[in-house]
């Protein structure tokens, strides 16, 4: 197994954190409101969207350990520019504490991308 393999792969766990340090401090902060989202009523399409959003880092950790070289390194990429994209679009309106955690994965993504890219098999 490639040294860049586990890189990869603890980059994804690290990003889950950040996003579910987000999702406690915003529970402990008083900003959540059960069964709201922004003001709009929780559906279960909703909830099934944020599964769906919250399990790709976990499947990116099993894939980044298993996939092979070239599959591994175009799954990363996209995948990281995916959420890289949700996260700038979703920055505004957050209070500062989900901006640097926001700010935090950014940097995980861009390692991400840049690890994945850079990577060559010799």
């Amino acid at each position: 197994m490639e040294d860049i393999q586990i890189i990869l792969s603890g980059l994804w766990v690290a990003l889950m954190l950040c996003y579910l340090l987000g999702d406690v401090l915003r529970i402990f902060a008083g900003d959540f409101k059960p069964r709201e989202i922004e003001g709009k009523p929780l559906t279960h399409n909703m909830v099934l969207l944020m599964a769906i959003l919250m399990v790709l880092p976990i499947i990116m950790v099993v894939l980044s350990l298993t996939l092979d070289y070239s599959l591994n390194r175009l799954t990363n990429i996209i995948v990281a520019i995916f959420f890289l994209g949700m996260n700038l679009i979703s920055i505004r309106g957050y209070a500062i504490y989900d901006k640097f955690l926001l700010f935090v994965s950014f940097g995980f993504n861009i390692l991400t991308i840049w690890f994945a890219w850079n990577w060559i098999i010799i």
